[in-house]
């Protein structure tokens, strides 16, 4: 499953990264969006980007390029 597949309210386990500049990852890891971590797309800007991301108590804006590195898995409700 990737960010795109993802609709408002879905939830999704992240499981992975796609290869990327080490330091951009580092960035994602410390924002909180570690393995095991569940995202919650809350909210899409009007025009398709940024999206906006509920993960551990918090909400979180990242562009579809940034986000699109995430793997992800379903997690039913």
């Amino acid at each position: 499953m990737g960010i795109t597949d993802m609709k408002i309210g879905d939830k999704a386990e992240i499981t992975g990264y796609e290869e990327t500049a080490a330091g951009y990852r580092a960035k994602l890891l410390a924002l909180g969006l570690t393995r095991g971590a569940v995202i919650q797309l809350i909210g899409v800007a009007p025009m398709g980007d940024p999206l906006r991301f509920r993960v551990r108590g918090f909400e979180l804006s990242l562009r579809k390029d940034e986000a699109s590195i995430l793997k992800l898995k379903e997690v039913a409700e």
